[in-house]
């Protein structure tokens, strides 16, 4: 990143964050393995993770930290060993030109273009650390202790800049990758639901062409019988054409959404578990205790994975509203020979027997919110409509648990597979 000429209240006040965490974490050493002959201090680790995490003006940042620590290792000497201020200010010195030096390298090799690279900033980091590391240790030994630095130190110096480095770097590619995990899920969870509204959305466009062709031929029976309901009939059309033309515009915006998928295929897991945390949070939300358990007996890779996810999250979703308080939900995908055998199983109140048969009729609904407002009835109709875009069939059962149970040709969603 470009240095700043001067830099504002906020950075100023992280810098001064960074600079006393770090001379504090400094004070605490670790030994990186039984028996190991040298311990290293959590200072550098604190500072270059800080360095990535939130980026600094590391020139002013490494200024700041290196007094800061200078001067803190002075005052735990005179206050705790009664040590003379300006003799330990002197011994203490090195260690804050290390962190001067240590944040100059970070800001000459700019660290922002190397964040998308563990492995080649961990190798610059490891030797920005060994050379800064070098110049303290040579620096104390000629002004200060007049002790000669050993070959062993130095293979020593090298072998912690390299743990140090890798292991920071570990860190935070670690808290990187977690991050984007979540975000994907998020988008597509977004884009499951998207992609339900568009496929009804295109079914709502094909019923209104019907409308609009009907009226239109109403239209045509009527100019000759009567012109005032026949110009009525007319203008029905014409108003519902229009509505269908807005229709189209707002499918062809989803369309090119759904186009932007951020990957091209999904294994069987990863859309399970995306599943499983998604609805872990929704019975939270709604005070449940409910087990998901999750199995499959083959992990293909699927480019169906947006419609997969928007009729598994829905019959989950359903499930978790059917269970009262406390249950277990479980969600299994099996590949037999030529099908995909999706089923969702929960232990809720069930569905009475009379009423199977219409469960997947548009606008059935038994759910009411506190007001006795109907819920939309929609989401069983969905399920459904995606089954059959998928070629598929859907099968519930309701006794001591209810069970929906799914076949999905096996070609149409393992096509475009990857190994």
């Amino acid at each position: 990143m470009e240095q700043k000429k001067f830099i504002d209240r906020n950075d100023a006040l992280l810098i001064f964050i960074v600079a006393i965490i770090t001379a504090v974490a400094s004070e605490v050493k670790v030994i990186p393995f039984e028996g190991a002959p040298f311990r290293f201090g959590l200072g550098t680790v604190m500072f270059f993770l800080a360095a990535l995490i939130s980026p600094l003006p590391l020139i002013y940042a490494g200024f700041a930290t290196g007094m800061v620590i200078a001067l803190f290792r002075t005052m735990l000497d005179v206050f705790i060993y009664e040590s003379a201020f300006t003799s330990s200010l002197i011994s203490h010195l090195p260690a804050g030109l290390f962190y001067i030096l240590f944040a100059l390298g970070l800001h000459m090799i700019k660290l922002e273009k190397f964040k998308s690279k563990p492995f080649l900033l961990a190798s610059w980091v490891t030797i920005i650390e060994f050379a800064s590391n070098s110049i303290e240790q040579l620096t104390t030994s000629f002004f200060i202790t007049n002790i000669p630095i050993t070959i062993k130190e130095v293979l020593l110096l090298l072998l912690v800049a390299v743990l140090r480095s890798f292991f920071v770097v570990g860190i935070y590619s670690s808290i990187t990758v977690k991050e984007q995990k979540r975000q994907v899920q998020q988008l597509l969870n977004f884009i499951s639901t998207l992609y339900v509204e568009a496929l009804y959305l295109k079914k709502s466009m094909n019923e209104i062409e019907k409308i609009t062709a009907e009226s239109y031929s109403l239209y045509d029976e009527l100019k000759n019988i009567d012109l005032t309901l026949s110009m009525k009939a007319l203008n029905i059309a014409q108003e519902i054409h229009e509505v269908k033309k807005d229709e189209q515009r707002i499918y062809a915006g989803l369309s090119k959404i759904l186009n932007m998928e951020p990957l091209d295929a999904y294994f069987i897991s990863e859309l399970l578990q995306f599943v499983k945390e998604a609805n872990e949070k929704y019975s939270e939300m709604l005070n449940k205790q409910i087990d998901f358990m999750i199995s499959y007996n083959e992990d293909f890779r699927t480019n169906e994975h947006i419609p997969l996810l928007a009729l598994i999250n829905n019959l989950v979703a359903n499930a978790v509203e059917a269970i009262e308080e406390k249950g277990v939900i479980h969600i299994s995908i099996n590949t037999g020979e030529d099908d995909v055998i999706i089923s969702v199983e929960d232990t809720g109140v069930g569905i009475p027997e009379n009423l199977i048969p219409v469960i997947f009729d548009a606008g059935f609904t038994t759910k009411y919110n506190r007001e006795g407002v109907p819920s939309t009835g929609i989401g069983l109709s969905h399920v459904q409509a995606i089954v059959e875009k998928l070629n598929g069939t859907i099968h519930v059962e309701s006794d001591q648990t209810t069970k929906f149970t799914i076949h999905i040709p096996i070609q149409h969603l393992q096509k475009g597979d990857v190994p």
